[in-house]
């Protein structure tokens, strides 16, 4: 019977580096050329509003970013928020149910203390009722299954009123003018 000599050992040993080398390069390819998920999305007008719009959300390298554009908005400052329910049935969205809580935490302003995960906050339309909201976190994701972070399913509400990142459960934050379903 004969043995393996040392030098096939060191041979194989090489190789077996080699094969966790190219794996490792293979999957770290992999995930970097993964591409970008995005959802887009049109506003409608609820509350008898005039208000109109795009979303667009952007998942890039575990960092979702979301630029709105509107029309049609009393010029002035405004909430939006990603409200439970990609639903926007009913005239007034209420359909979309209060806002995207899924850590169970009081209402207020992102970033600062405790805030809902749909807790976006406020801007400001100009004179002729535009405006443009862009927002980036890691606290969200698209479609990732995490119910604590996937936005997806959900709605997106422009209210009349601003943010007063105090009252409960919603920030006294008026009528829901724009209503968008977050869907694939």
């Amino acid at each position: 019977m004969q043995g393996i000599n040392i030098f096939e050992i060191k041979k194989m040993k090489i190789s077996l580096l080699r094969l966790v080398v190219l794996t490792g390069l293979l999957f770290s390819c992999k995930s970097s050329t993964e591409p970008d998920k995005t959802v887009t999305m049109a506003l409608q007008p609820k509350s008898n509003s005039t208000v109109a719009g795009s979303a667009l959300f952007t998942e890039k390298k575990g960092t979702v970013q979301l630029k709105v554009t509107l029309s049609g908005l009393q010029p002035g400052v405004h909430a939006i928020h990603i409200h439970e329910k990609a639903d926007c049935s009913a005239t007034d969205a209420t359909s979309a149910g209060g806002h995207w809580n899924p850590t169970f935490s009081k209402h207020g302003k992102w970033g600062e203390g405790e805030y809902h995960k749909g807790d976006i906050g406020n801007f400001t339309a100009d004179a002729q009722g535009n405006a443009t909201v862009e927002f980036a976190t890691d606290q969200w994701c698209i479609g990732c299954g995490d119910p604590n972070k996937d936005i997806l399913n959900k709605g997106l509400i422009v209210h009349e009123k601003a943010d007063d990142f105090v009252s409960q459960p919603t920030g006294n934050a008026g009528g829901r003018v724009a209503c968008a379903g977050i869907i694939k």
